[in-house]
């Protein structure tokens, strides 16, 4: 059984760049990582002596959270681990006083998209042309949904 999600530190940026560049068309950098934990926040989800098994990225400003980045390492996806990161993360923003939380993902990922709907997110808009793809430039979905 997979452990609790954990508060992310800056120690943990190297493994969680090193995953997102598996799963990630364009993968973070560990610097960024380390940048956006000093100013926002983050879980990871690991078994002891394992390797990083998933983790999740997010900012809040005043009363809004957004997801950043949030990934589960191919070999330990369909367990239920991207829905417990995300939950940590909306908890912590709640928290905090976010009162809503926004995301974008990929037009092209049904999965993410599929994800996110059983989370309670709705589309909320588009962004044309914002992510690089290997096809040029892809469209960003854009989600959100209030928070307890």
């Amino acid at each position: 059984m997979m452990p609790e999600p954990r508060p992310a530190a800056a120690a943990d940026a190297a493994a969680i760049a090193a995953l997102d560049a598996r799963v990630n068309p364009s993968p973070w950098s560990a610097d960024a990582v380390r940048e956006t934990l000093a100013r926002a926040g983050g879980f990871v989800i690991a078994s002891p002596g394992a390797p990083l098994a998933g983790f999740a990225l997010f900012a809040q400003v005043a009363d809004e959270c957004e997801i950043l980045d949030i990934a589960v390492d191919p070999g330990a996806r369909r367990h239920g681990l991207g829905a417990r990161l995300l939950a940590a993360a909306l908890a912590a923003a709640a928290t905090r006083g976010a009162r809503r939380c926004f995301l974008e993902v990929r037009a092209s990922n049904a999965g993410a998209q599929a994800f996110y709907r059983a989370a309670g997110f709705v589309e909320d808009g588009r962004r044309k042309d914002y992510y690089r793809s290997g096809q040029g430039r892809e469209d960003a979905l854009l989600m959100s949904r209030a928070l307890p």
